[in-house]
């Protein structure tokens, strides 16, 4: 197959150029996109643990432990043991990490939404099935079940 009739060469491309347009709209809130990404989902889940954002984000723990500790020493998020489980540590955003949470979501968002507003809502529902079709073909690829 040449380049062109790989899809996984245009969908790297698209996700690039979709982590591009959101770095530069959550630069201006002092966050990278996994920064942004961990605290949104935060701000879903508060008390989520580092292991689940991992999973959430769809970066590893090894990653999620860096942006954790990059996040904490800027004082956006607060880790405490559960009161209960005290192996358990809890992250919740700060005032400030809700300040930038803010701050770059409305940017995020308006690349979002620039993304949307180039589709119908019918074509944003197929390529959503699309999507989730490419999702279910690549995990249930009996190669990968039997590495």
């Amino acid at each position: 197959m040449s380049f062109e009739e790989r899809l996984g060469s245009h969908l790297k491309r698209v996700e690039q150029e979709l982590t591009t347009a959101k770095a530069a709209a959550v630069k201006p809130a002092g966050l990278t996109v996994p920064q942004y990404a961990a605290l949104f989902v935060l701000d879903e889940q508060p008390g989520i643990s580092a292991a689940e954002l991992a999973r959430r984000c769809l970066v590893t723990p090894q990653t999620m432990t860096t942006i954790l500790r990059n996040l904490e020493s800027a004082a956006l998020i607060e880790r405490t043991p559960h009161p209960l489980h005290r192996h358990v540590i809890e992250t919740r955003t700060t005032p400030a990490g809700r300040k930038a949470l803010d701050q770059a979501d409305e940017r995020a968002a308006g690349v979002e939404r620039r993304l949307a507003a180039a589709f119908t809502a019918e074509e944003l529902d197929t390529l959503r099935t699309l999507l989730a079709r490419v999702s279910e073909s690549l995990t249930n690829d009996p190669i990968l079940k039997s590495s």
